[in-house]
């Protein structure tokens, strides 16, 4: 039957007429990624960064050991500046430095709660009962009124250093040591990688 209307009344102006119907495009989903957790995004994730962007697995290595080492330093509110001071004279990586600075928050108190009483061992000291309310009070007082800090937490102070730097070398030379192997074998894997040719390349002619 043929329609009494014409074509042009039946269809607007600037619309697109298809010879079919259009095809739906497929609805499936690709599968939810895995949240990454806390580590692999701020600590591990740059750090294979930075391995491929040609830094030496060494030098990653002894990144995260001193790093580490200074991240623990006994002195609470300090540890970011001179984690960037040493980084600077050491020419080490200073985004690495600080994240490890600061995902090693955490196990920052009780690090420094044992330079202190390790300390007070080395000086024959009586053991003092340190809270993180006296850590605290530290923190603000050292940059605030530094003369009235080592005047009241000077020996504290002095104790967990003196722990800190005693430690300190053999701390670096293990987890150097320890971090070497496995930065040298990411790197391995990360070139291997990136030479395998991709599965969705097609081969050449």
């Amino acid at each position: 039957m043929i329609s009494p209307f014409p074509l042009t009344q039946l269809v607007p102006q600037g619309a697109v007429v298809y010879a079919f119907p259009p095809v739906a495009e497929s609805s499936s989903e690709l599968p939810p990624v895995p949240a990454r957790n806390f580590w692999q995004r701020r600590v591990r994730d740059p750090i294979v960064a930075q391995l491929t962007q040609g830094i030496s697995p060494e030098k990653i290595a002894l990144t995260i050991a001193v790093g580490s080492a200074f991240a623990l330093f006994p002195v609470l509110g300090t540890t970011t500046l001179l984690c960037f001071i040493v980084a600077w004279g050491m020419r080490l990586n200073q985004p690495i430095v600080q994240l490890i600075n600061q995902a090693l928050w955490p196990l920052h108190f009780p690090a420094i709660f044992g330079c202190i009483w390790l300390g007070e061992s080395i000086f024959g000291a009586p053991h003092v009962r340190i809270g993180i309310r006296y850590l605290r009070k530290m923190s603000e007082m050292i940059w605030n009124d530094p003369a009235l800090f080592f005047h009241q937490f000077g020996l504290t102070v002095m104790y967990g250093v003196v722990a800190w730097a005693i430690i300190a070398p053999f701390y670096i030379a293990a987890v150097y040591h320890i971090a070497l192997p496995i930065t040298r074998e990411v790197t391995k894997l990360k070139h291997k990688a990136q030479a395998q040719p991709s599965a969705d390349t097609p081969p050449k002619a």
